[in-house]
């Protein structure tokens, strides 16, 4: 599972601007591009719990990197900046929830 997280890692770092601007400027394109993620994840057999992880080291990034660019994201943001650990968590399972359901 280390190789997974050294993998995420690296995406974040050396995503395209272009591409993470695309993604981002859109909270539907947002839900749609972590939708085929999550996807890709289960076809891997990463379970839920580990999808959660994974979304939780994402939206941290985000959060720490990247300005909202929409309500939705600026929602987002503010909840993860007051969230407690357990909290961001749950967070992150709704994400893949909501991700899922679309």
């Amino acid at each position: 599972m280390e190789n997974i997280d050294k993998k995420v890692d690296e995406k974040l770092k050396s995503f395209d601007n272009e591409k993470k601007e695309d993604i981002l400027a859109n909270f539907e394109h947002f839900k749609q591009y972590l939708g085929s993620k999550v996807e890709l994840g289960e076809k891997m057999g990463l379970s839920e719990e580990r999808l959660a992880q994974i979304t939780e080291k994402v939206a941290d990034y985000l959060a720490k990197n990247e300005d909202p660019k929409n309500r939705e994201e600026y929602v987002l943001q503010q909840l993860w900046s007051v969230g407690e650990k357990e909290e961001r968590h749950m967070l992150a399972h709704m994400l893949l929830r909501l991700v899922k359901k679309e």
